[in-house]
């Protein structure tokens, strides 16, 4: 029996697991969740009510949440090493990599796009508060603006701009990690970086449609609340 993933299509978030399983040749049975993840039978199974969740019997409290912990966990137990590096030097760099876009980037990130792809905001933020329109997209735009600097760490540190995270010749978590994030950009003013699109291109090479199909996904939904097409990688 295939295991179970829960999700939603036009999260970058759910998007990087998606690509993953199929990268990795794992089968599953994909359930949208859209408007279920806060009533009670999907918050019995999760408290955290978010998305991507797999549903295992294996796991400890049969189903596991956050991203880049499904995929470490994932690929750890598929033994992926082309995905998941086990030698400690590079993996620490994917890790290093999946926590920057976690904690920093992502934040940063959403508070940049979510106005204009119409997404709930995270409480306490302005865009969520009784603030004027004028004040909120201010805001928005004083993220946007603070992208730049956070965006050029990766191919300074990170070598993005020539190869993968990891230092492999094949994408790795965090290259998935960071490039379906990346795809949100499109919905900026100043969009995706130079280097980002020949990143994303790059990625999307390499895992051809397991990468192609939930991008799709995002694509089509940054094009239905924007009017305009985004081209593929």
């Amino acid at each position: 029996m295939a295991m179970k993933l829960n999700m939603l299509p036009p999260s970058v978030n759910n998007m990087s697991v998606r690509v993953f399983v199929r990268a990795a040749g794992i089968p599953v049975e994909e359930e949208n969740v859209w408007g279920q993840t806060q009533e009670a039978d999907y918050l019995g199974k999760y408290p955290p009510g978010l998305t991507p969740t797999i549903e295992d019997s294996e796991l400890p409290k049969g189903v596991l949440g956050e991203s880049c912990a499904v995929m470490m966990y994932l690929a750890s137990r598929e033994r992926r090493d082309d995905l998941y590096p086990t030698d400690l030097k590079r993996r620490a760099m994917v890790d290093a990599a999946n926590f920057y876009t976690l904690s920093i980037l992502y934040h940063v990130l959403t508070r940049a796009t979510y106005p204009r792809l119409q997404y709930p905001g995270y409480p306490g933020e302005v865009a969520t508060s009784d603030a004027t329109d004028d004040a909120k997209e201010a805001a928005r735009k004083s993220a946007e603006e603070a992208l730049p600097r956070i965006l050029d760490t990766f191919p300074a540190f990170w070598g993005t701009d020539a190869g993968f995270i990891g230092g492999g010749d094949t994408p790795s978590i965090a290259d998935i990690r960071l490039a379906s994030t990346l795809e949100f950009l499109a919905v900026t003013d100043t969009g995706i970086p130079e280097w980002g699109q020949g990143y994303i291109s790059r990625v999307e090479s390499a895992l051809g449609e397991a990468y192609s199909e939930p991008a799709g996904d995002v694509r089509g939904y940054i094009t239905q609340v924007t009017g305009e097409a985004v081209a593929a990688g």
